[in-house]
Formats: C-alpha cells, sequence, structure tokens
C-alpha cells in the first residue's frame, strides 16, 4: 500500500504526540517503500540536523530494521555500542547525537507498513511509559491507515447498479453494515481531519445506490448513525452502546429523524432514509 500525503500528516501527528507525552527530544519515522525491504525516513521531530532525513533502513539492520524484522518494538540504551543491532547507521545516528532509541514498527493486517522512533541524547534507559506511549503512538498510525483502507475498499465494492441477484444482495449487506460500523466509529476518531474524512467516505457509500440526499429532508448526523444502526437491527440498547450515549438519547434521535422522514415506525424511517440518500 502506498502512503498518501494525509498518511504522512498521521505520522508527523504522531510524532508530536510522542515528544509532548514523554520529554523525547527527538522523534522521526517513515513508511516502508512499496515493493521494497526498507524503511524510508520521511518525517522527523526535533532534530537539529538532516542527518536522517529519507536515511533508507534495510529490515534488519540497525534498530529500526530489527523492529521491522521482528515486528515489535525493539530499544537500545547506548545505540553506537549496543550488541543487540547491527550497525549500517551508526554515522547519521551520531551525527543527530542520539544515544538511547527505541523503534516501533506500524503494523496494519499483520505487515509492518511503517517505524516511529523516539530518542534521547543520552545514554540512559527509556522506562516502561515512554515504551508504551511510543507504541500507543503507533497504534494511532495503524488505526488511521487501516480506515483509509477499509474505506477505499468500501467505496470500491459499492455500486450503483440495482441488486438482483442473492449474492450481490449479501454483499450489499455487508456494505451496509460497513457503513453502520464505520459511522458509529468517526465520533470516537481525535483526528478530526480523518473523523470528516470517514464521514465523507460514508456519505459516498450511502449514495453509493445512485440515490442522493432529498432536498429539504435535513438529518444531523447522530440522526444518521442511530438509523444506520436500527438498519442493521439493532436495539435501541445496543445502539445506544455502539454509539457510546444513553438509550434516552437515542430514542430522542429516532424520534427526530421519524419526523424529518416523515414516518411512523422505525422500519419506514430506514426505508425513507435509503431512499432520500442517507443511508446505503
Amino acid at each position: 500500500m502506498a502512503v498518501d500525503a494525509a498518511g504522512a500528516v498521521e505520522v508527523r501527528s504522531a510524532l508530536v504526540r510522542l515528544r509532548r507525552a514523554t520529554g523525547l527530544p527527538v522523534a522521526f519515522g517513515g513508511f516502508v517503500e512499496p515493493g521494497r525491504r526498507q524503511v524510508r525516513i520521511s518525517e522527523l521531530s526535533g532534530t537539529a540536523t538532516a542527518a536522517l532525513s529519507a536515511l533508507a533502513v534495510t529490515s534488519g539492520n540497525g534498530l529500526g530494521g530489527k523492529a521491522v524484522a521482528l515486528g515489535r518494538p525493539c530499544a537500545v540504551t547506548d545505540y553506537s555500542s549496543s550488541r543487540q543491532i547491527s550497525h549500517e547507521y551508526d554515522a547519521p545516528v551520531a551525527a543527530e547525537g542520539l544515544r538511547s532509541v527505541v523503534a516501533v514498527p506500524v503494523v496494519v493486517r499483520r505487515r509492518v507498513r511503517g517505524v516511529l522512533y523516539g530518542a534521547l541524547r543520552a545514554a540512559q534507559p527509556l522506562g516502561d511509559r515512554t515504551l508504551s506511549v511510543a507504541v500507543e503512538a503507533a497504534r494511532d498510525v495503524e488505526q488511521a491507515l487501516l480506515l483509509r483502507e477499509e474505506a477505499r475498499e468500501l467505496l470500491a465494492a459499492a455500486r450503483p447498479e440495482p441488486v438482483r441477484d442473492p449474492a450481490a444482495t449479501a454483499a450489499w449487506e455487508q456494505v451496509r453494515e460497513a457503513h453502520a460500523a464505520l459511522r458509529a466509529l468517526a465520533p470516537r476518531i481525535a483526528d478530526p481531519a480523518l473523523r470528516e474524512e470517514l464521514l465523507r467516505a460514508c456519505g459516498l457509500l450511502a449514495t453509493g445506490t445512485g440515490n442522493r440526499p432529498v432536498p429539504g429532508v435535513g438529518l444531523a448526523p447522530r440522526e444518521v448513525d442511530v438509523l444506520a444502526c436500527v438498519a442493521e437491527g439493532a436495539t435501541n440498547t445496543v445502539a445506544a452502546e455502539r454509539l457510546g450515549v444513553r438509550p434516552e438519547t437515542v430514542k430522542g434521535y429516532l424520534r427526530s429523524a421519524m419526523r424529518k422522514l416523515g414516518a411512523r415506525t422505525r422500519g419506514e424511517a430506514v426505508v425513507a432514509a435509503r431512499r432520500a440518500g442517507w443511508l446505503p
């Protein structure tokens, strides 16, 4: 998977959060290059030189290469003298003055897609909290990349042609289930840009049948979220658990949506929302 500019933004944000949460003076990272067994360092935070910029780290070599090969975090207390790693990259690491370093792989669907590093300019052990925060930062990037990948796949699967055969019906039901799951997940995404991108993808899925939102029928985002859950057969209690709200809140959104759609029952509301282009 080639990583776009949005993926680079996710890494930069993760590096800033890593430094802020741990006090580490330096953080950097990059992605595995398509078709090659190496990571290209592309994002730098807190560096004093350009020594690490565009550095290609081969799988198995150095600390980051070891993290890629093993698929797990690796750390050293003194990079230049460590016997746990090979030393192909001692020169750029020394030029930046780095000593203690942690490298955490970014793994999506069991494939290493990149590496995040955090570093000190002193040879002192990195504590458990620092390692935990570094892992959490990598997981944030993984989540963002996975969401984008799944959204692309869902959009590619969505087709405007009418559904006629059982296999196509089952496939379209999967799209509807995924739409509901993504809408439920979107409010929990902290990054506003990623959340907005995910909601745009949901909107494209909803109009994949060829329908378009009907002028004058304006549903609030949470009303659409509730209807997406209801369309899957979820009760108010289950919908509330998925959306992180109270059942009474779900009832309120559902009543409001039914009123706007001119529906008397939950089922009528789902049908009307689909016809109006709000649900797939």
